[in-house]
C-alpha cells in the first residue's frame, strides 16, 4: 500500500518537534531529565539528543550510572510511539523487579 492512499501524505517528520514530544513522554512517565539522559532514583533509562537532523534515541539494557545503550534511529510519529511504547514496558518490569 503506498503512503498516498486516497491522496493524503503523512505530515513531515520534524525532528526538533519530535524531541520536544519524547521529552514530555519521558517526563510523564516519571523520568527526570538530567545532562540530556533521563533517570529515576539515579539510575539513567534512556536518553535522546538531535545529531545530524536527526532525531536519535537510546534505552538502557539495564538501569544503571553507566548503562550499555541500546540506540536507534527515530524517522517518523510511528517509530517514536513505539520507542515511548517500548521504554513503558522496560520500565514496568523494571519497576516490578526492583520493588
Amino acid at each position: 500500500m503506498s503512503d498516498e492512499t486516497f491522496g493524503f501524505a503523512p505530515p513531515p517528520f520534524k525532528p526538533d518537534e519530535a524531541l520536544q514530544r519524547l521529552r514530555r513522554e519521558l517526563r510523564g512517565l516519571g523520568l527526570e531529565e538530567r545532562e540530556g539522559a533521563f533517570e529515576r532514583r539515579g539510575l539513567r533509562m534512556a536518553r535522546a539528543a538531535l545529531a545530524d537532523g536527526e532525531l536519535v534515541a537510546a534505552v538502557a539494557r539495564q538501569p544503571a550510572r553507566s548503562p550499555e545503550w541500546q540506540q536507534r534511529r527515530i524517522a517518523s510519529s510511528a517509530d517514536l510511539r513505539d520507542f515511548v511504547a517500548d521504554l513503558k514496558k522496560r520500565i514496568a518490569g523494571w519497576s516490578e523487579r526492583d520493588e
